[in-house]
């Protein structure tokens, strides 16, 4: 990038940060928890009106769930760089964890405090104060096209944006992607993901009989409990490995230039053990065995419910049982196979009575390293940073890249807001305003160099 636009644009960011921070405030003040429902048209509205008065022609395009608003604005190029976010925030239970309120916004110790200040909203606001920044830097114009999409319903699976993205491909015509969630690692290192794993989210039910029980009877009565937990414990063995038949027929090795990516990430086993605790890894994996990882599928309970969970003892045999599980799935597996793969399990090893029901679903999707929107956003990412960009094959997590890289035919990388401590998800989320302004100054630099790809 030019010395002297790379200059205008961070004098310009520097001196609005303020101003961009009571956006993301005002848009952190108005709840819109998915999860519950709550509050997302009124978000989507001022979403809305924060890329209408830049100029955006704007769109709220209904679905079967919340709308998906789409800003475009034409560049100087016939190249078109898409934003995806998302409006919509986890629930902020349990509230008595947050120093102060979830939806009631404050500034303290260098950074922003509230549900959403990272995750999307701050984001969002982000990457609007560098679209700001270049235009103002080339008298109003931009280099590229500039195409948002802030949809409704992430933090439940984006049901609903992979139908639009089809249903829609005409108007979401553009040439690369910039997702959200990115950021840099605890050391500050520009961190770029190429790809995300997939998801199937289930939940198994069984009930052994009409009420609970005495547990005097316990010799005679069946136990929902015991029952779900021997259908559990059917599925993955002590080696980890998952005992669903064929269920590792479609996974994809990771490919020599993964490998190299995945030698080249730090060590990142310290900052895992301060972080959580963990006394312990999966396996006994240590070291940049952990980062590997990320190339195996998982099977994950994330709870149980089943009889009496109150203070003191309630002698029950419970008559149901229930647990919600997450397959996270590389390429190529699809949801759709393991999830038949599931109920042919359960039933050829004697549980036919446990029913599974479908939750959810993501497809994994990754972007070849040597895509021109990789080498720039990692180039650009070490302008800002100061430090080299660490390349991630595929993030752990799950999220609709497929939805767009597919079928647009695009490829889709990362560059955010993020520091890995953020508190994303849980009480207390934040952003810090020093990342918030280079998360901004970075978004502008990859906006400068996109049109000449």
């Amino acid at each position: 990038m030019n010395t002297e636009p790379a200059r205008e644009i961070d004098a310009f960011l520097s001196e609005r940060l303020d101003g961009y921070i009571d956006e993301t405030a005002r848009l952190c003040a108005q709840p819109s928890v998915s999860a519950q429902g709550i509050g997302l048209s009124e978000c989507a509205d001022i979403v809305a009106g924060l890329l209408d008065q830049r100029g955006f022609a704007v769109q709220h395009v209904p679905t079967a769930g919340a709308p998906v608003v789409v800003g475009r604005l034409q560049g100087g190029s016939q190249r078109t760089l898409l934003f995806y976010n998302h409006y919509d925030v986890q629930p902020p239970e349990p509230l008595e964890l947050w120093t102060s309120p979830p939806f009631e916004p404050v500034v303290r110790d260098g950074a922003l405090y509230a549900r959403g200040a990272k995750d999307d909203k701050g984001e969002f606001v982000a990457r609007l104060a560098a679209v700001d920044a270049v235009r103002s830097a080339h008298g109003g114009t931009l280099p590229c096209g500039v195409l948002f999409v802030v949809e409704g319903e992430e933090e439940i699976g984006s049901p609903h944006i992979a139908r639009f993205v089809q249903e829609h491909k005409d108007l979401l015509a553009c040439h690369g992607a910039v997702w959200e969630e990115g950021g840099t690692d605890a050391e500050g290192r520009p961190q770029v993901s190429l790809g995300r794993r997939g998801i199937l989210e289930v939940e198994l039910t069984v009930e052994t009989m009409r009420v609970d029980a005495h547990s005097g009877q316990a010799d005679v009565l069946p136990s929902a409990a015991w029952r779900l937990l021997r259908a559990l414990a059917s599925l993955k063995g002590p080696d980890e490995r998952i005992r669903i038949p064929g269920f590792y027929d479609a996974v994809l090795p990771p490919s020599p230039g993964d490998v190299a990516m995945l030698e080249a990430l730090p060590d990142y086993e310290p900052h895992l053990r301060a972080t959580y605790g963990a006394r312990e890894f999966v396996l006994g994996r240590s070291g940049r065995a952990l980062n590997h990882a990320v190339f195996e599928p998982t099977c994950n309970i994330q709870g149980l419910t089943s009889g009496y969970q109150g203070p003191g003892a309630k002698t029950i045999i419970p008559a149901r049982a229930a647990a919600k599980l997450d397959f996270r799935l590389v390429p190529d597996q699809d949801p759709d196979d393991v999830f038949a793969r599931l109920r042919y399990h359960l039933d050829a090893e004697g549980f036919a009575d446990v029913e599974a029901a479908w939750i959810g679903a993501m497809w994994p999707s990754k972007v070849p390293v040597d895509d021109p929107l990789v080498a720039l956003t990692a180039r650009t990412g070490e302008e800002v940073y100061g430090l080299p960009s660490l390349l991630l094959p595929l993030g752990g997590g799950s999220s609709p890249f497929y939805a767009f890289a597919r079928p647009l035919g695009i490829p889709v990388v990362t560059a955010g807001v993020g520091y890995g401590r953020n508190r994303t998800h849980a009480p207390d989320e934040h952003v810090r305003l020093n990342d918030f302004l280079n998360a901004a100054r970075h978004i502008a630099r990859i906006l400068e160099g996109f049109g000449d790809l």
